[in-house]
């Protein structure tokens, strides 16, 4: 266990940052994931934009990477190109 004051309040705030973290990643993986399943074209370029911008946010606050969004967003976008 850390002994400085301020050692201590950084874990505190690491552990903070660390769940928020993987509550707005968990989040957007099901979301991908829910766009990746979607079988009806109408539906999935309604939710496309929501997703897209869900990923430039993420990716705004380092959550993931740039290229990473970018990467998902054009994988998704081929995915609503070939559904019928």
């Amino acid at each position: 266990m850390a002994n400085h004051k301020s050692s201590i309040k950084r874990i505190r705030q690491e552990q903070k940052r660390r769940l928020h973290n993987r509550y707005y990643a968990k989040n957007m993986r099901a979301a991908v994931r829910r766009l990746r399943a979607m079988t009806d074209k109408a539906e999935a370029e309604q939710q496309f934009p929501v997703v897209q911008k869900m990923l430039d946010k993420l990716a705004k606050v380092n959550i993931i990477h740039k290229n990473k969004a970018s990467n998902l967003k054009s994988k998704l976008a081929r995915h609503i190109q070939k559904l019928s």
